[in-house]
């Protein structure tokens, strides 16, 4: 069955017939994740996210149109691994911004992005390209959804291929995971007091953290833990994406009408 709602997998006669308000795009990254996880972490668990949220919401709505995901990310502050590859957010933002222009000249206004790589952040480009163009530009960190169960479903602390992503990859590509092969996790507290409690922050260099690029604990992932965490975000994200598609594009949108104007005052 030819996937409507997946611009990479329909074809234009479908096109031609449907209306998307809502364009749902995927940003990632290509990167080491410990010795334990493929460097695509980041790109296949996110494609399989968007993916799985447009269908849901095109299902319900027939209005979402889901893109390829953007498979590199920010990472300059990883280059002294084995091919990490580096986008910068400069060169990312005229990427999104130029197919953002697309889809506004197709009469598409609701664009989501849906990242997976915490050195992505679009915030300053979506405030500029909102005051340049009548378009509406959301974005989540798909693993921020689901932060206030963490604790009931994870033990350790996620940062960079801990238990929550190890879990995520053992519940969707249990074949690249080679969980034995984890490096230990020893990193170096910051000589700060600062940015030991987070009041300041910085940038870090990886490569001085340990020689394998991890910064939280895998050892108690599994694949049921990331099955729960994996339903609990693509639940929530659907039910936004279905709201947004479904939600008129007035005055006031993406807020909600004036009450005393609602109630004739």
């Amino acid at each position: 069955m030819i996937e409507e709602w997946n611009l990479a997998k329909t074809n234009m006669q479908r096109l031609e017939k449907i209306k998307p308000e809502v364009a749902v795009l995927g940003t990632a990254a290509i990167e080491p994740h410990n010795l334990h996880l493929p460097e695509g972490q980041d790109m296949l668990h996110t494609t399989y996210i968007v993916e799985q949220c447009s269908r849901r919401a095109w299902e319900k709505t027939k209005k979402v149109i889901c893109l390829p995901t953007i498979p590199f990310g920010v990472d300059c502050n990883l280059l002294d691994f084995p091919l990490a590859i580096h986008i910068s957010q400069q060169s990312l933002d005229r990427v999104i911004r130029d197919i953002v222009t697309s889809l506004f000249k197709q009469g598409i206004r609701k664009i989501v992005i849906i990242n997976g790589h915490g050195g992505n952040d679009f915030t300053p480009l979506i405030r500029q390209i909102q005051c340049e163009m009548q378009v509406h530009v959301f974005q989540s960190d798909w693993w921020k959804s689901g932060l206030d169960h963490y604790d009931s479903i994870f033990e350790y602390p996620e940062d960079h291929a801990g238990e929550m992503e190890t879990s995520v990859a053992l519940a969707l590509y249990p074949e690249l995971v080679e969980l034995a092969q984890a490096g230990a996790i020893i990193v170096p507290p910051y000589r700060f007091e600062a940015l030991q409690q987070g009041w300041v922050k910085t940038s870090r260099n990886f490569k001085r953290l340990n020689s394998y690029c991890a910064t939280a604990n895998p050892t108690k992932a599994t694949a049921e833990k990331g099955r729960r965490y994996l339903d609990l975000v693509i639940d929530r994200l659907s039910r936004f994406l279905i709201e947004l598609a479904e939600s008129p594009l007035d005055d006031l949108f993406p807020h909600q009408a004036d009450p005393e104007k609602k109630n004739g005052s």
